[in-house]
């Protein structure tokens, strides 16, 4: 086959959840050993070589194509591609399926396409997203999900939001996990001690990692911190790690009422590396999400040896399993009373640790990656069958 992969998010600087999936399948997916029976081409949007997604140098299998960089790139610079020289499988990592042109709007003219959904929050939590996010999502994502012969879900909760939001047929979705992360550095002990440093971070503290945005709930686990505070129960600052989204400003206007300013630590978008050594240092992971069509944070805490406390909804029970803490988030004491437990009962922190290590062992990229090119083959051999 001549596979054709939107490889542009996995590009991003500020690489989020669905940023690192991207990267992360394509990098696997090259990786397998049967990558080489078929031509790969990369559309991206700017400048990079094949030896990003850890191909060599002298391979002949893989093509990286670069398209200008303009608004709704998708749409226009990939669907433009797509059309002149179109592949014989195209894989959307990141929920949108290029519009063809519209007079040509019809899933009969698109190659044959997989398209990977990673959640439907928006939906649940539009005064997470602007207008005209609100408009352009739940459009862009039924059509996805309508024009791909095949959709892979990260998650059964996203199947079945898929399901519920869009009548998208059962038959069509495959779900296929993501996995955490991968160590990063070669002593990262003493990245440790950098980044605490770099950060004034003691010894011990909370973590949590994600963009601030209404969905992940961080509103309530203020109140859960600052009414642990007020009982001096805990001594630990809150770490809050992550791009300020929609909203974010609210959270520090909060704090300032709550008295707690002074114990947060709001350190932005923090990098792959620095991300790590956080993991590794903290005392707890808190994530009390709202809404998660995956919950790759939980893995990370995880893998790092980190006890896990997260909420009890969406997907975050499936990927958790019995390693986490879980919690009503809409409850406030239960928030407080969980932290409680997690920061104190030295039994249950080493009990999660232990199950932690044993649930990551459940995911990995390689798996993800053998699972994805499996739907790849068999929509490519239905197709041949059709012929």
């Amino acid at each position: 086959m001549i596979i054709g992969i939107d490889a542009s998010r996995a590009l991003r600087a500020q690489r989020t959840g669905t940023e690192r999936y991207a990267l992360e399948i394509i990098r696997h997916l090259l990786a397998l050993p049967a990558a080489t029976d078929h031509h790969w081409r990369l559309y991206v949007d700017q400048e990079t070589q094949p030896t990003f997604f850890g191909v060599s140098p002298e391979t002949r299998h893989v093509e990286v194509v670069l398209l200008p960089r303009q608004r709704l790139w998708t749409h226009r610079a990939l669907a433009r591609e797509v059309c002149r020289r179109p592949p014989e499988l195209l894989f959307v990592p990141a929920h949108v399926v290029p519009f063809l042109p519209a007079r040509f709007w019809s899933r009969a003219l698109l190659p044959l396409t997989v398209v990977t959904v990673h959640d439907l929050g928006y939906h649940t939590f539009p005064e997470a997203h602007s207008r005209f996010q609100r408009l352009y999502l739940p459009l862009s994502t039924r059509w996805s999900a309508w024009a791909a012969q095949a959709v892979i879900a990260v998650s059964t909760a996203t199947a079945e939001d898929l399901q519920r939001w869009y009548g998208t047929p059962l038959e069509k979705i495959t779900v296929v996990h993501e996995a955490g992360a991968q160590p990063t550095t070669v002593d990262p002990t003493r990245h440790v001690a950098a980044v605490r440093a770099n950060y004034h971070l003691p010894p011990r503290y909370g973590l949590f990692v994600g963009t601030l945005q209404p969905r992940k709930n961080l509103g309530r686990l203020l109140a859960a911190y600052a009414q642990l505070r007020r009982r001096n129960a805990i001594q630990w600052p809150l770490v809050l790690a992550g791009a300020p989204g929609h909203q974010a400003a609210t959270l520090h206007a909060q704090a300032e009422a709550l008295q707690i300013a002074d114990d947060l630590r709001f350190l932005g978008y923090v990098d792959d590396e620095s991300v790590e050594a956080l993991y590794c240092g903290a005392h707890l992971f808190l994530f009390p999400s709202l809404f998660e069509g995956f919950g790759l944070p939980v893995l990370e805490a995880q893998f790092h040896g980190v006890p896990v406390m997260c909420a009890n909804n969406s997907s975050l029970p499936e990927i958790a399993g019995d390693a986490a803490l879980l919690v009503d988030p809409t409850d406030v004491d239960a928030l407080a009373d969980a932290m409680v437990r997690l920061s104190e009962d030295e039994a249950l922190r080493q009990q999660l640790i232990a199950a932690g290590h044993e649930n990551v062992k459940r995911f990995s990229w390689e798996k993800a990656a053998r699972e994805t090119f499996a739907v790849f083959e068999k929509v490519w051999q239905r197709s041949q069958g059709k012929r």
